[in-house]
């Protein structure tokens, strides 16, 4: 069933391929990267599209998109108004595509675009999601390294629905599991885990991730960090029960502390080490009491921002479009199925 409430229409696994390219500062790249990425596709043996969608660019990015998308039928190009990041530009890009398969690249060539054919190979096969699985990370520091590795291993120990290890964005998505995707309302988006939890079919196609081609990480320690909580608040109600231990253990630490108090006053223990013993018990409520406000505070941030309502991003022009982006999303489709 789809989240419109009846059974998806059978789809053919010959049609069009999409392809949602995120961009942003990517001026050093993007020409190789659509030369590879159009090389990639016309060996595919399918009509594709190629949407990329420049999240705010500061450079000559959308320029040099914009020169492709004039000359090259095949090329959609998605301006937004700003910078709204990394997901918001995948969703948008996801909602405008038309194919009967949808995948999303990154354009700074770390996934290789020939991993793709495998993809395709396996959407014809009946998956209805391939997923890019990380063998090997090829120039990263061992700090980048060691924390992704801890991150996917503690993400999928608390995630409610089974999340793949050491994957990324990069996959292809049937037409049904898309207009799942699209009609998601959530405001903090986790795509991969998104896609996790909405099930059907998934398989690994696995694949040794290349250095950067050029230019520089979009993705710094701080955006590493809030993305990380995205992934754990919206996979997990693992933040809320933690609540519920700091909660039982500073009542633990509360009650020895008395006991330890009631002791002090019968074996007439020096005063000092009973000022220690609150001053410790003072400080543990004080930490945990800090601790709860924080989660509390994050899951209050995000229920205003969902019921605020705002857009998830703003589209600034279209190029390439013979109709309206709007006229495209996934909502109307699947009114149109309902």
């Amino acid at each position: 069933m789809n989240i419109a409430g009846h059974p998806p229409a059978a789809r053919p696994r010959h049609g069009q391929i999409s392809v949602v390219v995120p961009c942003y500062n990517e001026e050093s790249v993007i020409a190789t990267t659509h030369d590879r990425l159009n090389g990639v596709l016309k060996c595919c043996g399918m009509p594709y599209e190629i949407i990329y969608v420049d999240d705010g660019s500061r450079d000559r990015t959308d320029a040099l998109l914009q020169k492709i998308a004039r000359n090259e039928p095949s090329v959609r190009v998605v301006t937004l108004a700003r910078n709204f990041g990394h997901q918001a530009a995948a969703s948008a890009g996801l909602q405008v595509a038309r194919g009967d398969a949808v995948a999303i690249i990154d354009a700074d060539l770390q996934d290789p675009p020939e991993v793709l054919l495998a993809m395709i190979d396996r959407w014809r096969d009946g998956v209805d999601v391939a997923y890019g699985r990380r063998n090997a990370r090829e120039g990263e520091t061992f700090f980048k390294l060691f924390t992704a590795k801890i991150f996917y291993r503690l993400l999928a120990g608390i995630a409610e629905r089974p999340l793949p290890l050491d994957t990324g964005d990069f996959r292809l998505m049937d037409r049904a599991v898309t207009d799942c995707i699209v009609g998601m309302p959530e405001q903090d988006r986790f795509l991969r885990g998104m896609v996790a939890w909405v099930g059907f079919r998934q398989e690994a196609v696995s694949y040794v991730r290349a250095p950067r081609f050029a230019g520089e990480t979009k993705y710094p320690f701080r955006k590493m960090m809030r993305l990380a909580v995205d992934a754990f608040i919206s996979l997990s109600h693992a933040p809320v029960r933690l609540l519920w231990w700091i909660t039982g253990s500073l009542t633990l630490v509360t009650c020895v502390m008395a006991a330890t108090a009631c002791l002090s006053a019968v074996a007439g223990w020096p005063s000092g080490f009973w000022q220690l013993v609150t001053m410790a018990t003072v400080y543990s409520a004080a930490t945990a009491n800090a601790i709860c406000l924080t989660i509390v505070g994050e899951y209050a941030s995000r229920v205003y921002r969902q019921v605020r309502g705002r857009p998830l991003w703003i589209v600034q022009k279209t190029t390439g479009f013979t109709a309206a982006p709007a006229e495209q999303t996934g909502e109307k489709r699947l009114r149109e199925a309902a």
